[in-house]
């Protein structure tokens, strides 16, 4: 009932001219009641019964209605009226004239005021209208800086001083400060990237140097050993955070390119790190086309990708698919490995978030791979979701908008090349234990790439 009634909610515009038509409406209603009254009075006030004489002429006799106004019965003729019965004549007369009157004022009255409240609500709709365009240029401001992250459009309302003029210049001041805050953080994440990069570099050099002096001892060489492990993993974490960053004020590029290319390419260059632990990689890549930056798609999908490897078990799989649907290019990374309850779905895309206290465990990574996979995501207008797999692991799926129109992007899935094979999906189990896309068959005609590694 609450959604049937936030759909059929009227409009500002419609609001107000209800208002104004109202507020015609029930003026005009009372100025009629107004004009009633003192039509009624005045005709009240214009003097009493006519006295009527009892005596009739002298050799006459009274006969002056042969035909009696409305209402009243016409005396015989031949019989004369007697001043009482002309009194009442009179008297009803005037009653008659006065309740025709009263009546053709209400009538009429009311005519021409619906006729004028139909004009009312027509003006009032062109008046609303007038009202609220300065509210639709902010609205239509905000639209286009909330598309286009371009925080250096104005309003720029020239109107009178008015609130609609104090409500336009406070968005144009929140826009300044967010531009300034903007641009500051740019910055500092530039600065950022230069200052802390640089001392990892010079840490990794010097320790090389060392491991590889001529007299190095062999505890010299393992405890180097073992800071180059730190460098790299602290080198790993300032990647990601400014990785993250970066995204999340990213604007996203307009380069067309295709998700089942760039999943392709991810998957070529983690197939080495997939086979040092023991996964295997199944690939269906169907044709996804949208737009976007290529760099920062290419690191959401190798950060899918790698997800999936190491938080997996010893001769585990990973399933990568890509398909056109409903007007999205997706693509899906599901794998092997633990259980994950679904109450902790939802805390793994938070930056530093591990499932467990898998904390301890930063050769899998920095606890940021799927916070930049989502801020990625939204910077492109898309989305990230998550969902357990049956038997263990985890069903990640990633939307970006398709260039591809919505009833082609539908027929657009493909993914598989042999019958009895599913795609990743939503968990279950097809054969060969791999599960199923959606729990629905691929069609023999959706074949485009599928491989193992």
């Amino acid at each position: 009932m609450t959604r049937l009634a936030e759909r059929v909610r009227p409009t500002i515009r419609m609001r107000l001219t209800l208002l104004y038509t109202g507020l015609f409406l029930g003026a005009g209603i009372v100025l009629l009641g107004l004009t009633y009254l003192l039509v009624q009075n005045n005709l009240a006030q214009r003097g009493g019964p006519a006295e009527i004489s009892g005596s009739a002429p002298t050799g006459g006799t009274d006969r002056v209605f042969t035909e009696g106004p409305t209402g009243v019965t016409a005396p015989q003729a031949g019989k004369a009226l007697t001043p009482g019965q002309l009194q009442g004549v009179l008297v009803r007369a005037k009653r008659d004239y006065k309740d025709d009157t009263l009546n053709a004022l209400l009538t009429q009255g009311g005519i021409a005021l619906g006729l004028v409240g139909a004009a009312g609500l027509g003006f009032g709709w062109l008046l609303a209208d007038r009202a609220l365009r300065p509210v639709h240029k902010i609205t239509e401001t905000a639209g286009r800086v909330a598309r286009s992250h371009d925080l250096t459009e104005r309003i720029g309302y020239e109107g009178p001083r008015d609130d609609v003029k104090e409500l336009a210049d406070a968005f144009d001041t929140m826009l300044g400060r967010l531009a300034r805050a903007f641009d500051g953080q740019r910055r500092f994440v530039a600065n950022a990237s230069h200052e802390l990069r640089t001392p990892l570099a010079i840490n990794r050099t010097l320790v090389d140097v060392a491991v590889r002096r001529p007299d190095a001892t062999d505890d010299v060489k393992r405890l180097g050993e073992s800071l180059l492990v730190v460098n790299t993993r602290h080198e790993r974490l300032i990647d990601g955070l400014l990785t993250l960053a970066g995204t999340e004020n990213a604007e996203a590029g307009t380069d067309p390119l295709d998700l089942a290319d760039v999943a392709g390419h991810v998957l070529d260059q983690a197939a080495p790190e997939a086979r040092g632990h023991g996964v295997t990689a199944d690939r269906r890549l169907g044709p996804a086309p949208t737009t976007g930056d290529p760099v920062l798609v290419e690191r959401l999908v190798q950060n899918l990708v790698e997800n999936a490897i190491r938080h997996n078990r010893e001769g585990g799989e990973v399933w990568v698919s890509t398909r056109g649907r409903d007007g999205w290019a997706e693509v899906r990374v599901a794998n092997t490995g633990p259980a994950v309850p679904g109450y902790e779905i939802e805390t793994i895309f938070e930056p530093f978030r591990r499932l467990g206290n898998d904390r301890v465990r930063s050769d899998r990574g920095s606890g940021l791979g799927l916070s930049i996979v989502r801020a990625i995501a939204g910077a492109h207008g898309g989305t990230v979701t998550a969902e357990p797999r049956s038997g263990g692991g985890l069903v990640v799926t990633a939307r970006l908008p398709s260039r591809m129109p919505a009833p082609f992007a539908a027929h657009g899935v493909r993914g598989n090349g042999a019958s009895g094979h599913g795609a990743p999906g939503n968990g279950t189990p097809a054969q060969g234990g791999r599960p199923a896309q959606g729990g629905r068959p691929l069609l023999g005609d959706e074949a485009v790439s599928h491989s193992r590694e």
